[in-house]
């Protein structure tokens, strides 16, 4: 039989409670609710932005949607670099089960595709802690398209865009490359980086924790493309300048080399190589001689093709006429102390014969008639000491010392181009002055259909009469015999100039230069071609550098359509040895 318990004999349950206790502990808890209450209405309503943006963090993505890179092309629309569909891999490390037996049967296939070793591939997976880790980036379109059928949980595939150079290492120089985020690095994608890049759009999804999208939210702003860029280089030309160019620089164990051609009536670059080159699409172990855009960034002094300025200056100036008498005998001249010389004494000779022969001393001699004040200002106007106004990277502009500062053996010494220096570019550009009746014009890289506007520096007069002495220059008994070509006349000035080292010249070391244009009368290129250290037992420009001026510019003018003005074939008649 249970014990009933008797409540009233409890003192505790007997005790009466007092009314306000319980009131306050139901007031208590109401003003729990009430907090509550007001916590959910500031959390949901009235401060709610930093939860979302919480809620989004987790849950929330936003999509850039790449824009697809703009194409390079050359002036007949032929393709210089273009994007194509890539695929980059990526990874959720915590995500990705090596353990499971099925993931571990497939990672080396996985490697195998991706090109690296399993290590290293087990090392990108290997932090647990990462939630992102790029695996390997911009693989071919269908390599991508196998690993994502190889269907490994943590494994992704993001499409982007990769670089494409057609033309390889023969344009290299000009088009340049981008880097792995397709932003340009060098040459004409790095300087219309922004034309050609475009503005990329972006989509904001929601993602379950698989990083499956479940839902789009927003608008979508889609992407602006990057535009076209259309350069005046003609990729026929390129390659057989490049071509010559390299197959010259192996032939005479030549350290480099470069070559430019330019429209002679707009201005326009038809082809710039340099030999090493890169393959653009290609960069591993790439080192600064490959890179270098010699053309451009690398200047020396230029040697005897600066003799066509100081002659036309004597000329503009009536000093001088094209068939005045000048005694160049014994061979050699002296200038406060200091001795200059020709390989040969070429005995009295006209002023065009200075020119044929490449005279030191027969320059020297007209030149010491003019002020220092005069020729500074013709290399000036010619562009000599001043940076070429071209949309490229690392355009240099020269030395050309203050003439003020010239000494009656530095005024000597630059009349036949020692003393001062410039890139293989601005010779290009200066020799326009010859081929544009004594204006010289601007250079530019992209396509342009009207004639440039030049800017005076000799009279047409006095550049119709350089140009003969050129041709002169070029033919035989001149010292530029073996720039002739089929078909076609030409002019043009060797130059061979010994290296600096420190304040003096390394021994054995030259750089030879040919500049000049075709055809001679109604000149419609200009070709600057020089080759650094040549090795193999020639050094003077007119051997080593003329050949290519040959081919360049037979190649050149016939793709151009212009018609042949010489019947016939070039007479070679000797190797012909021009002063240092």
């Amino acid at each position: 039989m249970s014990r009933s318990v008797r409540y009233a004999s409890s003192p505790l349950l007997t005790s009466r409670t007092p009314l306000w206790r319980s009131k306050f502990i139901v007031a208590l808890l109401a003003l729990g609710f009430v907090g509550l209450a007001a916590r959910a209405a500031y959390v949901q309503v009235l401060a709610n932005d930093f939860f979302l943006r919480q809620g989004e963090v987790r849950f929330a993505r936003t999509l850039e949607l790449p824009a697809h890179r703009g194409r390079i092309l050359d002036r007949n629309g032929l393709l210089l670099a273009s994007s194509v569909p890539a695929a980059s891999i990526w990874a959720i490390p915590e995500d990705v089960e090596q353990d499971d037996p099925e993931v571990r049967a497939k990672l080396p296939r996985l490697a195998q595709l991706l090109g690296m070793s399993l290590v290293d591939v087990q090392r990108k997976l290997a932090d647990e802690d990462k939630t992102f880790v790029w695996i390997k980036r911009q693989l071919d379109w269908d390599v991508g398209q196998q690993i994502v059928a190889l269907d490994l949980k943590g494994i992704y595939l993001r499409k982007e865009y990769k670089r494409q150079y057609p033309e390889g290492e023969a344009a290299a120089h000009i088009v340049g490359f981008t880097n792995v985020e397709d932003q340009g690095q060098e040459g004409m994608e790095l300087i219309f980086n922004k034309d050609l890049a475009g503005k990329p759009g972006s989509r904001r999804v929601i993602k379950d924790r698989m990083g499956r999208i479940v839902e789009g939210v927003g608008e979508d702003v889609p992407p602006v493309d990057g535009r076209d860029i259309q350069l005046s280089i003609d990729s026929k030309v390129q390659f057989f300048a490049y071509q010559k160019l390299r197959d010259q620089v192996q032939e005479h164990k030549a350290k480099a080399g470069s070559v430019v051609v330019l429209d002679a009536h707009t201005g326009e670059v038809l082809a710039l190589a340099n030999y090493p080159s890169y393959v653009p699409d290609e960069r591993r172990n790439l080192t600064g001689e490959q890179l270098r855009n010699r053309a451009l960034t690398d200047v020396f002094e230029p040697g005897s093709t600066m003799k066509p300025f100081t002659i036309g200056l004597a000329l503009e100036t009536g000093r001088v006429r094209p068939d005045t008498i000048i005694d160049t005998n014994p061979g050699r001249i002296t200038i406060t102390g200091s001795t200059i010389s020709d390989t040969h004494n070429y005995g009295v000779l006209t002023v065009q014969g200075v020119i044929q022969k490449s005279s030191n001393v027969g320059t020297t001699k007209i030149a010491m008639q003019m002020s220092p004040r005069e020729m500074w200002e013709t290399f000036s106007a010619a562009g000599f000491g001043q940076k070429p106004q071209l949309a490229f990277p690392g355009v240099v502009s020269g030395r050309l010392r203050p003439y003020k500062t010239w000494r009656p053996i530095e005024q000597a010494t630059m009349a036949y181009g020692y003393g001062l220096s410039a890139s293989l570019f601005q010779m290009a550009r200066s020799y326009t002055v010859f081929a544009n009746g004594g204006r010289v014009i601007p250079a530019t890289m992209l396509k342009s259909s009207t004639p440039a506007v030049g800017v005076p520096v000799f009279s047409e007069r006095t550049a119709d009469e350089i140009r003969k002495m050129l041709q002169m220059a070029a033919g035989p008994g001149g010292t530029g015999q073996k720039a002739q070509t089929v078909g076609y006349s030409v002019g043009g000035k060797s130059g061979t100039a010994r290296k600096q080292q420190g304040k003096g010249y390394a021994s054995g070391k030259y750089r030879s230069w040919f500049t000049g244009m075709a055809p001679i009368d109604k000149p419609r290129i200009i070709v600057a071609v020089m080759i650094d250290e040549p090795s193999n037992g020639q050094v003077y420009g007119g051997l080593v550098a003329a050949p290519v001026f040959s081919v360049v510019v037979q190649q050149t003018l016939r793709l151009m359509g212009v018609p042949p003005d010489m019947d016939v074939k070039p007479q070679i008649v000797a190797d012909v040895e021009e002063p240092l």
